[in-house]
Formats: C-alpha cells, sequence, structure tokens
C-alpha cells in the first residue's frame, strides 16, 4: 500500500463534519490505517480508522509516533464500555465506539502525528497519521450601492469584502448563480442583480471552505417598493359586474383593497368630481339621488410611481325608478273593453264596410248610365 497518499473517496465525504476540509495523510500498520483531515480552528476534528477490526479489546490514541504511556491521550474499551485518560488528555478528546478519535474545539496547537493502538484478541495493531489544525478565517463583510430600490426599475449591486475566491452568494437564503437576472463577477466579489424583485429582500455571502459549515457575512435586508398589483373593490351591497344596486335612503358601504408596498395613497372620484375622501373605503350612510352614479377608487404608490383604479356604478333596482327633484308622479291609467262592446263594434265595422262598397257601386252605375245616354 502506498502509505504517502492522501486518501479521500466521495462518500466519505458525505458524512464528514463540517469542520473538515481537506485529506491528511496516512501511515498503516498491519490491517488498520488513519484517515485524517485538516482541521479549522474552533471546529470539531476527527481521525478516522479504516479497516476496522473484529474482536477489538482496546482502542489506545497517543500523541506523537509512539504509543508509549506518556505520549496517550484517550483509552476505550468496547467489552465494558470504559474509557480512560492519560497525561495528553486536554478534556476535548473522545473515542468514539468505533475507535475514531474525535477532538471538540480544535486549536492550533492540536497539530501533529497521532498514534492509535487497537488490540484485539489475537494480536496488537498500530497506525500513524499526520493532523492539521488552521487557523479560521474571519467572516467576510458585505456591502451594497444601496438598499432602497423599486421592484423591476432599480438594479442593485452587493460586494463581498474577503481575500478569498470560494465565494457564494445567498439571495433569500438560497444560493445563486449568474443568469439573465444577476450576474456574479469572475472573482466572486460582487453580485449584480439587474432588476431587483420584491423576492430579494435578503442579500449574504459566506465563504464555502468548512463544508456545510460556511463562514456568512452579516444580511443586508434590501426595501424593494412595489405595486399596486390590481385592486379589488368589494361593497355591501353586494357589486356584481359593477354594478351595486341599492334603495334610496340605504346604507352603502365600498372598499378598495391592494397588494402594495409602501402602503398606497387612495382618492374617489364620484361622476368625475374628486371627492375629498383620502381612505381605502367610503360610507354612504344614507343614500339619496345625487349620491347614485360612478365610483371610481384610485390606488396610487408614489414611491413605485404606479397608480391603477376600479370602479363601480350604484343604480336602483329595474322597475323602481327614482323620482327627480321637484317633478310630478305619472298617473297610469289602463283602457278596458268588455266583451258585448267588442262585438257592437265589430258588426258595426262590417256594415259600414258593406255600405261604403254599395254606395260606389251604385255611383259607378250612374255614371256608366249618363254616358251612355249622351252617346245616343
Amino acid at each position: 500500500m502506498d502509505v504517502s497518499r492522501p486518501r479521500c473517496s466521495l462518500w466519505r465525504k458525505l458524512v464528514l463534519v463540517a469542520n473538515l476540509l481537506a485529506c491528511g495523510i496516512l501511515q498503516t500498520s498491519g490491517q488498520i490505517s488513519i484517515v485524517s483531515f485538516i482541521g479549522i480552528e474552533g471546529y470539531r476534528s476527527y481521525l478516522y480508522l479504516e479497516s476496522i477490526l473484529e474482536d477489538v479489546q482496546e482502542y489506545s490514541w497517543h500523541r506523537g509516533v509512539t504509543d508509549s504511556e506518556g505520549n496517550m491521550i484517550v483509552s476505550y474499551k468496547p467489552p465494558s464500555n470504559s474509557w480512560q485518560s492519560g497525561p495528553m488528555f486536554s478534556g476535548r478528546e473522545n473515542v468514539t465506539s468505533k475507535g475514531h478519535l474525535r477532538i471538540r474545539e480544535s486549536m492550533l496547537n492540536d497539530t501533529g502525528n497521532y498514534t492509535v493502538r487497537v488490540d484485539v484478541s489475537n494480536g496488537t495493531y498500530r497506525a500513524t497519521s499526520w493532523l492539521e489544525i488552521r487557523e479560521k478565517e474571519s467572516n467576510p463583510g458585505i456591502s451594497t450601492n444601496t438598499t432602497s430600490v423599486v421592484e423591476y426599475m432599480d438594479p442593485v449591486a452587493a460586494f463581498c469584502h474577503t481575500n478569498a475566491t470560494n465565494i457564494t452568494w445567498y439571495v433569500d437564503g438560497i444560493p445563486v448563480f449568474s443568469n439573465d437576472l444577476m450576474t456574479i463577477s469572475p472573482d466572486g466579489k460582487t453580485l449584480i442583480i439587474h432588476k431587483v424583485s420584491r423576492y430579494n429582500k435578503i442579500l449574504q455571502c459566506a465563504l464555502e471552505n468548512i463544508l456545510e459549515f460556511p463562514q456568512r457575512s452579516e444580511q443586508i435586508f434590501l426595501t424593494v417598493a412595489y405595486g399596486p398589483d390590481s385592486v379589488w373593490l368589494s361593497s355591501d351591497p353586494m357589486t356584481f359586474n359593477g354594478i351595486l344596486y341599492a334603495e334610496l335612503g340605504s346604507k352603502v358601504e365600498m372598499k378598495c383593497s391592494s397588494s402594495s408596498f409602501p402602503r398606497p395613497k387612495y382618492h374617489w372620484i364620484h361622476n368625475g368630481s374628486l371627492l375629498g375622501v383620502s381612505e381605502a373605503n367610503i360610507t354612504l350612510p344614507s343614500l339619496t339621488w345625487e349620491q347614485m352614479g360612478r365610483y371610481r377608487c384610485i390606488v396610487e404608490n408614489p414611491v413605485a410611481q404606479l397608480t391603477i383604479y376600479r370602479e363601480a356604478q350604484i343604480r336602483t333596482r329595474p322597475g323602481k325608478c327614482p323620482l327627480f327633484p321637484g317633478s310630478v308622479p305619472i298617473v297610469r291609467r289602463d283602457f278596458y273593453i268588455s266583451g258585448p262592446l267588442v262585438v257592437f263594434l265589430i258588426v258595426m265595422t262590417v256594415l259600414g264596410g258593406v255600405y261604403l262598397c254599395g254606395i260606389l257601386v251604385y255611383m259607378m252605375i250612374s255614371r256608366f248610365s249618363t254616358r251612355r245616354n249622351r252617346g245616343i
């Protein structure tokens, strides 16, 4: 076996703790070996045993390249589930049930050689590995050119202040990459969102040099002005197809609502005239004839420079026409003809027709006779 080559398989990376960065150097003896990784100051570090034997009586970890009693850190006996500390024990070390050495809150002086001795029923095995603890890099800083923008109109540029190059950007907690909506500079230190939306409120950068425990910057919260997207007009009585039917003297309420930030301004127009109402709702306690007609609710967002409106028309129900002020009631009178009178009128009409026909025939005969006599 080549003892100088780091061993770092993909499947083992998936189960490493967050402070592991890269594979270390291992040495083997017999059937066991140690896989060590570069640790980070302040995080947990591990030295893993491979080719674990059966029937293990004791795991014993030591500082240095020998397994002398003076260099012992801690030992663990699986059969009795007992462990014992040695002269090199700092209170941060522990041995797992599989024989791995775990060091909590790693320190720079934890760097060095570590030796494990494994006692089994038929012999003893040893292995040595080097563990390196590196100084933790400071968290990156972050800044932006602005924190107040208008949705789909204003861009924003964010800057990650660090000397590292392995930078990941997060928008609303989700890692992002260059696309049609945003661009990350080649060195990864600048993020430009071309047109900010209401869903791009939180920006953050991180150094991904510690697996699953990235060193993150502070979060920057953007103030995004948006809307109004649309206007909903509710009323009592209910509006149907833009028509609100109500009776004179009844109470009418209308209310506008919209999705907008910051809170929009409201204006009401009645039959083309601006009303002195700046609230989202309007109430007519006792509806009069002058209050009927078309109402328009205007919603305005001065920051986003967007304005939208919705209309409703107040009418009386069909068949219940209101009276104009000063008008005179119209009296409707029905004309009714009885059955006998109808028969009489029909008979008289027929007789009159016959009479007129007789007169016409008589006049024609008389005219014809007169012309004949004159010819003789």
